[in-house]
């Protein structure tokens, strides 16, 4: 007998070589209907995978990310056998589950493939899908596997069996299709219901861009094709706010060739935008403390050496720059922290002038290959709201905890009010990944964790998501279409000071090293509008909007009016624009609505004579005329509605 330990801490004993969807029907036959994965011990099996020893077991249904991850996984087969059907002589690659769906990357050869093949390979999955395959694995030795695709032809295969140590190779077979692979699938083929292939995109192999161009074959699949539909309709929603359409409707910002790839240039409505949110964290920032820096766009080889961001960043980065001064080398930074480590080095520092909050929003470059680009979520530069904490270690719980506020506060100021935080730690497993000591690492974990538990926060932990420098809080926000970003983070570092040298002298007239906190509650600023843009669709809160009011004449005679009204406006800080030009009024108003405007004055010859405007609002209609007093009364109760003070 065996004992099986359920999440719950409840034990059951079942006879060696029951499998995880025995155990599912010795607690109910509706969880044995729905249970598709399963994990043992932390390692992700089949839910036919017989149990030989005693161990913990997690059950999997559609409804839990480790489910969907082998329903995904499962599809990415079924798609690579449907493709093997129809194009004979193909390199399968590889073909893992993302966080939406699967895709997979395909050597075509001598076969041409587009997306108006799509829908073809989509009914061929079906038409198996329906025959109920059973995915099985199985163990393969490395010359086996090895022989098995050098038969084929596929080098792509072989190269990844030759990293493999012999005696962790598996196959996993389902019909008459084999796949080299690791396991985690569901039971078998006919649970998937609805597939939809979404897109056709080029991939380097192994993400280089010296290797071979493939074809990568994006796609999602469900267990009931009412799951697909409201998909594709929330998919249809996020192209109308797919902030690069937004971004250009709305002048906020482009992209030029000649200035390069992935480096965004803020028309003036985008520049006044960022702006704007600047000086919002600003104010707040000085309340809780903080002291503006500035640093530059470079720096010594030598600093980011010592920090670890060439270790980290330097081979894949932009490629140094040297001066005329010979072994002289300078690198665009990839992170502004070494500089505002050097900020606090240059003084002397005692316990009782901490803790030191150093801000800034400091550009940092890094070098993203061509392919993994997009929009302003994915650039070469970008704009952090970066500041730096330098505390004792006494210190430590309050400055994270007064952060943590921080960041709730730039959330609820900006309509994302769905969210939870993950804790972000070590992979255990791969301690090279990361610099610094077990026990400073622990530490700053348990910091951490205990902060998060006393803000009475829902949070998960993460093992393998933290810096290489320590363990961070990440805030993962939902936005209006219910997807999942990572916004805002939190981290603490015991390593930089260690590396940087970091002093201060304590109530004990020793030297001591502070803790560093690491915090952006923006992250990026070009990341953060972009899913700012599309949370919202370009409808901003009324007090962050680059354009408030737009004033239409109704005739060029009216142009003296509306510059009138503009003035009264502007007296009262009111961002807005008249527009006199030749069109009709109509036109106008398409135009502003177009434009997000949120409210439109239109003014003609009764609103001159009586000194009033027609008030139109965006997304509403008329609301009526109303006299300019009056207008301006309700529109700065209109922005003060949503705007919230920062209490320290």
């Amino acid at each position: 007998m065996i004992q099986v330990t359920l999440p719950d801490g409840s034990k059951k004993s079942f006879h060696s070589g029951a499998t995880p969807l025995d155990v599912a029907k010795s607690i109910s036959e509706g969880l044995a209907r729905n249970v598709i994965s399963a994990s043992y011990n932390d390692e992700t099996i089949e839910v036919s995978t017989p149990l030989t020893k005693d161990g913990n077991l997690t059950l999997f249904t559609w409804n839990d990310k480790e489910g969907k991850k082998a329903f995904w996984h499962s599809s990415a087969h079924l798609l690579a056998q449907a493709l093997e059907d129809l194009y004979p002589g193909i390199k399968l690659t590889i073909g893992p589950a993302i966080d939406s769906g699967f895709y997979y990357d395909v050597d075509f050869g001598d076969h041409s493939f587009s997306d108006k093949e799509l829908s073809v390979v989509e009914n061929k999955m079906l038409e198996f899908a329906r025959q109920k395959y059973e995915f099985s694995m199985r163990e393969a030795s490395k010359n086996e596997a090895l022989n098995y695709y050098k038969n084929q032809g596929n080098e792509y295969k072989v190269e990844l069996i030759e990293n493999l140590e012999d005696g962790t190779i598996t196959f996993c077979d389902h019909a008459n299709f084999t796949d080299l692979c690791r396991g985690g699938h569901i039971p078998n083929t006919r649970i998937i219901k609805a597939v939809k292939l979404l897109n056709v995109a080029g991939a380097y192999w192994r993400g280089d861009e010296k290797n071979k161009q493939l074809t990568r074959i994006y796609g999602i699949s469900f267990p009931k094709q009412k799951e697909l539909t409201e998909y594709l309709h929330l998919l249809e929603e996020a192209k109308k706010r797919d902030h690069r359409k937004l971004g250009k409707e709305l002048e906020l910002f482009t992209f030029s060739q000649k200035v390069g790839q992935g480096l965004p240039l803020w028309l003036p409505k985008g520049a006044a935008l960022r702006e704007r949110l600047e000086n919002f964290l600003k104010a707040a920032q000085k309340k809780a403390g903080y002291e503006m820096v500035v640093t530059p766009h470079i720096g010594q080889k030598e600093l980011y050496v010592t920090s670890g961001h060439y270790a980290k960043y330097g081979e894949d980065s932009f490629q140094p720059i040297h001066t005329p001064h010979e072994g002289e080398e300078f690198l665009l930074k990839p992170m502004n922290c070494p500089h505002h480590c050097e900020i606090y080095n240059s003084k002397p520092w005692s316990y009782k002038d901490l803790p030191k909050r150093f801000a800034e929003f400091g550009t940092v470059y890094r070098y993203e290959q061509s392919g993994e680009l997009h929009g302003l979520t994915r650039v070469r530069g970008f704009t952090q709201d970066d500041a730096h904490i330098f505390c004792t270690p006494d210190q430590l719980d309050d400055e994270f905890k007064k952060v943590i506020d921080l960041v709730l506060y730039v959330f609820n100021s900006l309509g994302f009010e769905n969210f939870t935080t993950q804790v972000s730690l070590r992979d255990p497993n791969k301690p090279e990944k990361y610099i610094g000591s077990t026990e400073l690492w622990e530490q700053a974990e348990q910091a951490i964790i205990s902060a998060v538990k006393d803000k009475g926060l829902d949070y998960v932990m993460e093992e393998g998501e933290a810096a290489f420098y320590g363990p961070k809080l990440d805030f993962m926000v939902k936005d209006a279409l219910g997807r999942s970003w990572q916004l805002g983070t939190i981290q603490v570092d015991y390593t930089l000071p260690e590396r940087f040298d970091l002093t201060y002298k304590g109530s004990d007239n020793e030297m001591h090293r502070p803790v560093m906190i690491h915090r952006a509650p923006f992250g990026s600023m070009e990341r953060f509008i972009a899913i700012l843009l599309e949370h919202t669709g370009g409808n901003f809160p009324l007090w962050l909007m680059p354009e408030q009011v737009s004033i239409l004449s109704l005739s060029e005679k009216f142009e003296k009016y509306s510059k009138k009204v503009l003035n009264l406006l502007e007296n009262d800080e009111i961002r807005a624009l008249a527009d006199n030009r030749s069109e009709t009024i109509g036109k106008k108003i398409r135009d502003a609505e177009t434009g997000k405007v949120p409210y439109m004055l239109i003014v003609g010859e009764q609103e001159a004579q009586d000194g009033t405007v027609s008030v139109r609002k965006h997304g509403e209609g008329d609301l009526g005329s109303m006299t300019i007093e009056e207008f301006i009364k309700l529109i700065e109760k209109d922005i003060n509605k949503n705007k919230i003070e920062f209490n320290v």
